[in-house]
């Protein structure tokens, strides 16, 4: 069976998208994902996103599986296309919102008038339980604690934006050896869900590096939700402003906490690449 899609990226975090609105499950399996992902024998892509129907007062679903076959609960730059992706459908070019229901909540997109989409991405959570870590009792927050790995002691700070966040900050991002490093910390036994990791430069307060090893996909161009995750704690920590760029291998994001509702925003592009077909 041929299934149509089209595929999108944001900063290089590359998605194949599915118009699912006619079921509530996703129409491939796992394994058929990761088949679909895979850069040499399928389209190629760090995961599969599908549009289903809305739930719980929502206008669509999100339902995502990483090139691995996993699932998380959201992420940043996917829902950056996928919203982008359902304008597409309905025939929409003015701005508009959606409220898009997601495993790690309701969140939603704003399409701006210059193409780019602003996300509410909610509140943070930084309690060891909400992660979830074992660095911490569970409700205490997980703030440059030491956590050994490779031989070495890093110390990190956790963050939820929905999914797992480790953020350590460093003096030169382009120093780690992330390929190495990344699975090492994704798998560490202190993450029982295992772990989105990012390492931060701070340039000035409010301009940061970032480079990601993503949880279930492995070294992106970019990753929303660890943007987001690092502008927090780069807050909490007192090593930047609440509003800030945040360069990635892939581009830049603007990312606010704002002090008034205690959200954080995320503003980035979400380019369409090409549409086809593929068989399931």
């Amino acid at each position: 069976m041929a299934i149509s899609f089209t595929k999108y990226h944001g900063l290089g975090n590359d998605f194949i998208l599915i118009d699912n609105r006619t079921r509530l499950e996703p129409c491939l399996t796992t394994e058929q994902a990761v088949q679909w992902c895979d850069r040499h024998f399928g389209i190629g892509a760090d995961g599969v996103i599908f549009a289903l129907p809305g739930q719980a007062g929502s206008d669509y679903t999100m339902r995502i599986y990483n090139s691995d076959g996993s699932e998380p609960e959201m992420c940043g730059n996917g829902i950056r296309c996928l919203a982008r992706f359902i304008a597409d459908l309905e025939g929409h070019t003015a701005p508009r919102a959606y409220q898009i229901y997601t495993l790690g909540g309701i969140m939603t997109p704003q399409l701006e008038p210059n193409g780019f989409v602003t996300v509410d991405m909610g509140q943070p959570h930084l309690l060891a339980g909400e992660i979830p870590t074992t660095l911490a009792e569970a409700d205490q927050k997980v703030m440059n604690q030491p956590l050994e790995v490779a031989g070495q002691t890093w110390f990190v700070t956790g963050v939820s934006m929905g999914n797992p966040h480790c953020i350590t900050f460093v003096e030169d991002v382009a120093a780690i050896p992330l390929e190495s490093l990344g699975p090492q910390f994704e798998h560490h036994s202190s993450f029982p869900k295992r772990i989105n990791v990012e390492f931060i430069q701070v340039v000035r307060p409010d301009y940061l590096k970032m480079r990601v090893w993503e949880r279930g996909a492995g070294m992106t161009l970019a990753c929303g939700t660890g943007a987001c995750a690092a502008l927090v704690a780069g807050v909490v920590n007192g090593r930047c402003d609440r509003a800030a760029t945040v360069e990635l291998p892939g581009g830049n994001l603007q990312i606010q906490w704002s002090a008034s509702d205690n959200h954080v925003y995320m503003t980035g592009p979400a380019t369409k690449v090409f549409t086809g077909e593929a068989m399931a």
